[in-house]
């Protein structure tokens, strides 16, 4: 019996209270139940994440950094924003497809890890869980928790993917808003699964859940649990020597062994066996060895009192596969650093990432913050070192890099995060500081390349599907005039055509590889002409020409920016703070023009807009945004609001959207049914100047 033990009673606590509720975004009901898994992360299944955010039921991409309101109860209920930290969509068991609903009975996946926003209220310890098996007695609740909701019933068959769980004769059954709540077994203290769906059309009572067995398979895939060795590290083993000399060499007597194995069992969340008795080297060791976050801890403590047995401890983790980089506490404080900087956050990372570490960036594929991260944690970095002296981290360059491209306010919390860790892992000051200067340099290049050729076209009606076209180049010099004749008009496919022609010979002429954007200078009737939609091939030509899929494409309309000019510096303000800025989303019913000029005049901060509300109400809450100085503003023209589009560039970073939606459009062609947004983007460059224009009075000068 290992002398660190796990806090039962702790755990026995935290399964009395740890009924969480998951709320729609619209109003206060409940549409399902979760379970703590860990330290602010909560377990549902994904089709209770997409209920609440009002998508399709079974729908497969990840929601992004959307919200999802989550209500734990802790004697009282504490409400929380939460944000998917690990996305398992449900799948059919056959072939892996999209789930059809009313149709397949059962299916795999549906599970989704959300990370509670971490702002210093207690939580409830995470339940323990067991495993799955026939003929246990189970309970469950309803999303809403109240007492009088539990459903009990039984186990009657598990045959490793799937529990079919048979209701008590009488009582509550399992029904809608259970789904994502755990199973209760063995008086209640553990759970073994989640509820997934209830037999409705039947007069069974009959439901089915996922497996614990299941889920941690699943959850292990994606990085969403810790993986502990299989086996005990053999004391022969070289990271084992070097720990146990480590050990003896600090910590030489079992009194004052005793202190700090009390100390580290409380920070890893475990009870010592004894507090007289201290646990043998052995002991000690295979703790540090198979808690994944248990040697980072103690290497803090080390640090102080042995500098050297510090560092020989931390070589040692390095060869042994169970420790991670951080320590509990600094995960948590650096998920809470990054969740401050908003939903864009995650977009930014992965340029951050491919300047930070070129060559692994290609290895690393990770939707979410939380997985991102995990796939940072191990890689060594491609910094340099001096003979001898620890290598910087991958993870604590890549944070370095992140903290470059924000204001100086915003960089103090990451450099503070990564100056600790270095100072724990035996890092010098000037190391971390020579990757700093690095990072300065690429974030100074990186603001140097925004300037790209662009493309202005003025795009005027003149008739029924006709439209003039004037074209001008912007090299970084300013706008010069392409085209002269100012009475010719085309179609759609012919104008596609003509600006295809032009972009070709912009495009040979470029050596960054960088597309030119197209910006399509536009009156407020044009707003949502489907310019990125025309498609300018002949029927001698082999490839299609669809612009918007080619090329970065974004809508300007001057007009509205020069109608009322007292928010003109508003507008260069605000585009100043591209970086820096927030975003803001108006979604659902009850909008209107007014409600949104108070917002924005309240959120000064605001860069960036998504509107996803009806069209009947659409299009004037973006013309007010772009009227009041809104720089970057993006929504969906199709007539309905739950955009798809929207939600896969929701986490896209600022900067990188005219790039991202274009992205999007390329898949609309290749893959319209799992694309069936269209989106469009209005971007207005503060520091980029428009041509004189048919569209209103003619001034010079910034857009």
């Amino acid at each position: 019996m290992s002398w660190f033990l796990p806090d039962e009673r702790a755990a026995l606590k935290g399964a009395h209270q740890a009924r969480v509720a998951v709320k729609s975004a619209q109003g206060d009901k409940a549409v399902g139940a979760g379970v703590l898994l860990a330290p602010h992360l909560v377990l549902t299944c994904a089709h209770v994440v997409n209920d609440a955010l009002e998508r399709p039921q079974f729908e497969i991409s990840s929601p992004g950094h959307r919200p999802v309101r989550i209500e734990v109860l802790t004697g009282s209920w504490q409400t929380h924003e939460a944000h998917v930290a690990y996305w398992i969509p449900p799948r059919r068991t056959e072939d892996g497809g999209p789930v059809r609903a009313g149709v397949d009975p059962n299916w795999l996946g549906d599970l989704a890890v959300l990370r509670l926003d971490a702002d210093g209220r207690p939580l409830p310890r995470p339940p323990r869980r067991r495993a799955m098996a026939q003929g246990q007695t189970v309970r469950a609740w309803h999303g809403g928790a109240h007492g009088a909701t539990f459903a009990d019933g039984c186990v009657t068959s598990y045959d490793g993917q799937f529990g079919y769980v048979d209701g008590a004769p009488t009582g509550m059954a399992i029904g809608p808003a259970y789904s994502g709540g755990p199973l209760w077994a063995e008086e209640h203290t553990v759970w073994t699964g989640l509820v997934a769906a209830a037999f409705l059309h039947s007069d069974s009572r009959r439901s089915w859940a996922i497996p614990w067995q299941r889920i941690e398979s699943e959850l292990r895939a994606v990085g969403a649990v810790d993986v502990r060795p299989e086996a005990e590290p053999d004391p022969h083993d070289t990271a084992f020597i070097l720990l146990t000399d480590a050990l003896n060499s600090t910590f030489p007597s079992p009194e004052t062994r005793l202190g700090a194995a009390v100390d580290l069992a409380r920070t890893c969340g475990m009870v010592p066996r004894s507090t007289i008795t201290a646990p043998t080297v052995a002991e000690f060791v295979t703790f540090l060895l198979t808690s994944p976050r248990a040697l980072a801890a103690f290497s803090h403590t080390l640090r102080r009192r042995d500098p050297r047995a510090a560092d020989d401890a931390l070589d040692a983790g390095r060869m042994a596969p169970g420790p991670r980089l951080l320590s509990e506490r600094e995960h948590t404080h650096l998920h809470r650093h990054l969740l401050t900087l908003g939903p864009q956050v995650v977009g930014r990372l992965g340029e951050v990432v491919r300047g930070a570490l070129p060559r692994a960036a290609g290895r690393l594929d990770a939707g979410t913050l939380d997985a991102l991260v995990d796939q940072l944690e191990p890689l060594d970095g491609d910094s340099r070192s001096a003979e001898g002296e620890p290598r910087v981290p991958g993870l604590l360059r890549v944070v370095e890099y992140l903290a470059a491209t924000y204001s100086p306010t915003e960089q103090v919390g990451l450099r503070l995060w990564t100056g600790g860790v270095a100072t724990r892992l035996g890092i010098p000051r000037a190391a971390l500081l020579e990757r700093r200067a690095d990072a300065e340099e690429w974030a100074a290049e990186l603001r140097s390349r925004s300037d790209r050729v662009r493309l202005l076209v003025e795009i005027t009606r003149a008739g029924r599907e006709r439209f003039g076209l004037r074209t001008w180049c912007d090299e970084g010099a300013g706008p010069r005039q392409l085209s002269t004749d100012s009475t010719a008009t085309y179609s759609g496919a012919e104008a596609a055509r003509e600006l295809l022609h032009v972009l070709e010979s912009l495009a040979r002429s470029r050596t960054d590889g960088r597309r030119p954007m197209v910006e399509a200078l536009v009156d407020r009737a044009g707003l949502n002409l489907p310019v990125d939609e025309w498609e300018g091939s002949g029927p001698d030509d082999l490839v299609p020409g669809v612009l918007g899929a080619e090329f970065p494409l974004v809508v300007h309309c001057p007009e509205l920016l020069r109608k009322h000019e007292r928010f003109l510096p508003e507008w260069r303000r605000r585009w100043q703070r591209l970086d820096q800025g927030t975003t803001l989303r108006f979604s659902g019913a009850g909008l209107d023009k007014r409600k949104i000029y108070g917002r924005l005049m309240d959120e000064t901060d605001a860069v960036r807009v998504c509107v996803d509300v009806p069209g009947t109400v659409r299009d004037e809450i973006v013309q007010v945004c772009l009227a009041v100085g809104v720089p970057v503003v993006v929504w969906d023209r199709g007539p309905g609001h739950g955009s798809h589009a929207l939600e896969q560039i929701d986490c896209v970073e600022t900067r990188d959207l005219p790039d991202g939606v274009r992205a999007y459009r390329a898949k609309t062609v290749s893959t319209p049914a799992d694309h069936p947004g269209r989106p469009v983007l209005a971007w207005a460059d503060a520091d980029r100047t428009v041509p004189r224009l048919h569209l209103s009075e003619p001034v010079e000068g910034p857009g």
